[in-house]
């Protein structure tokens, strides 16, 4: 790419072809992606403090004072959870946090659906409080953050918000590379001396070049999670053997067994209502992505999750049972467990930590105990690792609170170059005009600016059919009688 911004800056400067170009393509990605910027910028700055956010804003829920004493069993909590809920919520999931003074917490998919989080004090069993998970503040920042609340729609518009960054970035650079003469340091920094439109360019093209690389990485980590592009790029992944672990897609008969003559043990009041589950619950082909847990690593979200023939009947395995397991494996807190809400349900760990190495997914046999799989980093393909170490970085989350300065920096930088673009285009703008770059007088090859927008058409095809897009209107709306700016 470094090569193709080369020869594109060079003609801009040299011969003045092709800089009105890349600068009226600058301007198309900027018009669509700086609003969205500003939404991404706010949303993944709250979304990436959300270990210190979220104790703040719920305090009497989340934060119990320790005690010397044993705490209660997990079954004992989960009764008394059960009797926070309205009559036929089923108990989806827990989350077993890795501090003290954090207390218990228990999903449940409610009747009328959504879910909602029940949260219990260890120590002497209080339910403290619930929260719905839909409405509080971090799944609100997250949804908004990967698809604007706006379901596929939204998640879609995303994916070509990180694609037209890219052409943004690219085209944004070009445009910044110094001139023959000019040292690179002196475009580093912003001109403080001028004034209007002048300081607010060079200030425009300091800030920007400070933040792109930070922009492309976030970009480029944050595509693998992208609803069209990142399911097809995670499918090509498992195809070539460089993602998803062998038999994730259902090539290994995992099946749950029941101990013969074994009668069902009593359930808490809420596996009453679990005949209202979602259909897809109990199907067979369900993956990891589908299962009521926050958090799931990447390499392992198309892994279909374990099932058992549907008649069989047993006694559930505690789940204190299940997380002393765990704990005498290493994985002494911080992780989620879907419940079976199923006659042939298994129990489904998910431990997603801040060092990628540390990962693992579990499946549990819900009768006798037996691990039917388990999923953990050494496993992954090559892409799926690098995918886990950009997650981690992305999301703040690698190397603790430093790591979250840093995207904090990133993000509300990118942000504040929403803002300095606005402004440089208000004051360019004439009255009345939207204000589009000029076109050249004579068209120039840039055959490599050219090729490196049909390379990413190809890489990502809904963003290559925008591309088609932009350019027709670029032809009939804003044709060849625009008016040209001086930059």
């Amino acid at each position: 790419m470094s090569t193709t911004l080369r020869q594109a800056a060079s003609a801009a400067r040299q011969t003045g072809n092709g800089y009105r170009t890349l600068w009226r393509w600058h301007f198309y990605a900027g018009l669509f992606v700086m609003p969205f910027l500003v939404v991404l910028a706010i949303t993944g700055t709250i979304y990436c403090f959300q270990p210190q956010i979220e104790p703040l804003l719920y305090p009497h829920r989340l934060i119990v004072q320790p005690e010397a004493r044993a705490r209660l069993s997990q079954e004992a909590l989960l009764a008394r959870a059960v009797t926070a809920m309205p009559k036929g919520a089923v108990a989806s999931s827990v989350r077993v946090p890795s501090e003290p003074n954090r207390s218990a917490e228990f999903v449940f998919r409610l009747p009328q659906g959504g879910s909602e989080s029940v949260y219990v004090n260890p120590y002497s069993g209080e339910v403290l409080g619930t929260l719905s998970i839909e409405n509080r503040l971090m799944q609100v920042s997250r949804m908004l953050h990967r698809k604007l609340l706006l379901g596929k729609p939204g998640e879609l518009l995303m994916e070509l918000v990180a694609c037209w960054t890219l052409v943004m970035i690219g085209t944004g650079v070009a445009l910044w590379w110094p001139q023959a003469g000019t040292r690179v340091r002196e475009a580093l920094l912003p001109k403080l001396s001028l004034q209007g439109r002048p300081f607010w360019k060079s200030l425009h093209a300091a800030l920007g070049i400070w933040l792109a690389i930070g922009a492309v990485a976030f970009v480029l980590t944050g595509l693998p999670w992208t609803g069209s592009w990142g399911q097809y790029f995670k499918s090509l992944a498992t195809s070539a053997n460089l993602g998803s672990p062998p038999g994730s897609w259902g090539g290994l008969p995992l099946r749950s067994s029941v101990p013969g003559g074994v009668q069902p043990a009593a359930q808490p009041a809420a596996d009453a209502g679990a005949h209202h589950m979602d259909e897809m619950e109990s199907m067979p082909g369900m993956k990891m992505d589908d299962m009521p847990l926050a958090t799931v690593p990447w390499a392992v979200g198309a892994v279909q999750v374990p099932h058992s023939p549907a008649d069989t009947t047993g006694a559930r395995l505690p789940l204190a049972s299940v997380i002393d397991m765990l704990r005498r494996d290493g994985i002494d807190g911080g992780y989620e467990i879907a419940l079976p809400t199923k006659p042939d349900g298994v129990y489904t760990v998910s431990y997603f930590p801040a060092d990628p190495k540390a990962e693992r997914t579990i499946y549990i046999d819900q009768y006798n105990g037996a691990v039917l799989k388990d999923i953990r980093y050494e496993d992954y393909g090559a892409v799926s690792k690098a995918v886990s170490y950009g997650t981690a970085l992305h999301m703040g989350r690698y190397f603790g609170l430093a790591n979250q300065i840093v995207c904090a920096a990133i993000s509300l930088g990118l942000a504040a170059m929403a803002v300095t673009g606005c402004v440089m285009w208000w004051k360019r703008r004439p009255s009345g005009s939207l204000g589009v770059p000029g076109r050249e007088r004579a068209a120039p090859p840039m055959r490599g600016w050219k090729t490196g927008l049909v390379l990413l058409g190809l890489v990502f095809p809904l963003m290559g059919a925008t591309l088609v897009a932009v350019w027709l209107a670029d032809r009939v709306i804003f044709g060849p009688s625009a008016r040209r700016l001086a930059s």
